[in-house]
């Protein structure tokens, strides 16, 4: 799958990046389900050990199809030729 490079993550249930424990120094590792869904969940684990789930913030199927060509831009250029 190619990727526009920005994944849109929000944290579930009022999570935070204090309470999740991140310092901002980490590596992360996003594992993103294999069918992406609007709303659908991703594991983001980190070089510490650290592991959580998040909300993955593609909210309608247009936004999910330009995460699909690698952004809008290839999208629109596919359309067009």
């Amino acid at each position: 799958m190619v990727g526009m490079g920005i994944i849109p993550l929000q944290y579930e249930n009022g999570m935070t990046t204090e309470t999740a424990g991140f310092s901002g120094k980490e590596q992360f590792n996003i594992e993103l389900p294999r069918e992406l869904s609007a709303g659908c969940l991703a594991t983001v684990s980190t070089d510490s050990g650290k592991s959580i789930q998040v909300r993955v913030r593609f909210d309608t199927p247009v936004e999910l199809t330009y995460f699909n060509h690698g952004g809008i831009l290839n999208y629109m250029i596919r359309n067009m030729l």
